[in-house]
């Protein structure tokens, strides 16, 4: 199962967020909230058994906001 770690604010945001977890070895999809277009919100999602890990690596990397 897919379980959404981060909501970024636009497409861009999600795609390096992707490409940041993709680096440390995680399996990552990028979904729109609400309708689908390029300027919207993006939810990123992991497969459950690795969300913790990407948790972590996106509060090194993000920070908490």
């Amino acid at each position: 199962m897919w379980t959404v770690v981060y909501i970024a604010p636009h497409k861009k945001a999600a795609e390096k967020l992707k490409d940041v977890l993709m680096r440390e070895g995680l399996l990552v999809q990028l979904r729109p909230v609400g309708l689908p277009h390029d300027k919207g919100a993006m939810e990123v999602l992991v497969p459950e058994s690795e969300a913790e890990e990407a948790l972590e690596i996106i509060i090194e990397n993000v920070g908490v906001r």
